[in-house]
């Protein structure tokens, strides 16, 4: 017997250490089988698939680019006081990483990729 229930989402450890589990893992659900996202979450990334975005941060080794690029663990690169301050400026750099390193990433590729970089990184609010 098959259940329609959605399979569990894994919620990185530095969304838990921030605290909201619950409302991230209400945002991990997000998809073609999800229910509307929560209000919080921004327009721009409300259908985004973040099952897919994780899983093309992991192929394309976004971590270890970032870490040859800015030093340490890579993650001085996610500045949300610095250049990207809008959602679609998210997307937009995420979007920019795909062209520069020919990644030939799809337009719902990206805003996923970008949907977890806001999920885990940014939060921005709409």
């Amino acid at each position: 017997m098959t259940s329609s229930r959605p399979l569990p989402v894994r919620v990185p450890a530095v969304a838990t250490l921030a605290g909201g589990l619950l409302a991230l893992a209400a945002l991990g659900t997000a998809g073609p089988a999800a229910a509307q996202a929560p209000a919080w979450v921004p327009e721009i990334f409300r259908d985004a698939d973040l099952p897919l975005g994780e899983k093309l941060i992991r192929e394309n080794k976004c971590s270890e680019c970032h870490v040859r690029n800015v030093g340490g663990d890579g993650l001085s690169i996610y500045n949300p006081k610095g250049r990207i301050s809008t959602p679609g400026a998210l997307r937009g750099m995420v979007e920019y990483c795909s062209t520069q390193l020919n990644l030939g990433l799809f337009p719902e590729e990206v805003t996923a990729v970008a949907a977890v970089l806001q999920r885990d990184h940014y939060r921005f609010r709409p």
